[in-house]
């Protein structure tokens, strides 16, 4: 008997959605979007960062929609990447300024929290907001930390990525993901939950 309403409240509930034009929630569309536990510990290389780009780490955003993905959108994730990728040369900090960490801003050689940096830039450059474009910190399949960009929108989280031009909606790589900025504040970082069997 419960099984039977449940089963007529799904088809109903379906039927409201696409008279009303809106898409019903499912847990398919909820794995799309990355979720995040409350605030944590801001990296030392984004603390050091924020003292040099203050403007750009005291950025507080009260709408926190993500923006919706349009043709146009998607062209300024693909060319973006694809740019930075080709254009930046991959080097460590150590091999190039003789220091562990240091975030900042490529030429021709960056690491890759700084073709984050340059990513989310450029992209901001075009419209999109802060709070969309979070700096990502995940630990790939050989246990070593990496930084991507995470790029919300309406559909999904999208990542760009150093290590590879496809742009991929984030759980459909291979990372396991730990930290990024928060939404509603670029100088503050928040907690990921990433319980995916990878």
């Amino acid at each position: 008997m419960k099984t039977k309403t449940k089963i007529r409240t799904t088809i109903l509930s379906g039927l409201i959605a696409i008279i009303s034009g809106i898409q019903p929630v499912t847990a398919a569309t909820d794995k799309l979007h990355m979720l995040t536990t409350g605030r944590t510990s801001q990296p030392i290389g984004h603390y050091e960062y924020c003292r040099k780009y203050r403007a750009d780490c005291n950025i507080r955003t009260k709408n926190k929609n993500a923006p919706k993905l349009t043709r146009t959108r998607w062209k300024d994730l693909v060319d973006v990447n694809l740019h930075s990728n080709t254009v930046v040369r991959p080097v460590t900090d150590m091999e190039y300024y003789q220091v562990e960490e240091l975030w900042t801003y490529p030429k021709d050689y960056g690491d890759c929290e700084d073709y984050v940096l340059m990513k989310r830039h450029m992209l901001m450059q075009r419209g999109w907001p802060a709070s969309s474009l979070l700096v990502t910190v995940v630990r790939q399949a050989n246990g070593d930390g990496h930084a991507v960009l995470t790029v919300r929108t309406d559909r999904a989280d999208y990542i760009l990525d150093n290590l590879e031009d496809k742009i991929k909606p984030w759980n459909e790589t291979d990372y396991r993901y730990l930290k990024r900025q928060s939404i509603a504040n670029s100088g503050h970082w928040s907690k990921i939950s990433d319980n995916r069997r990878i």
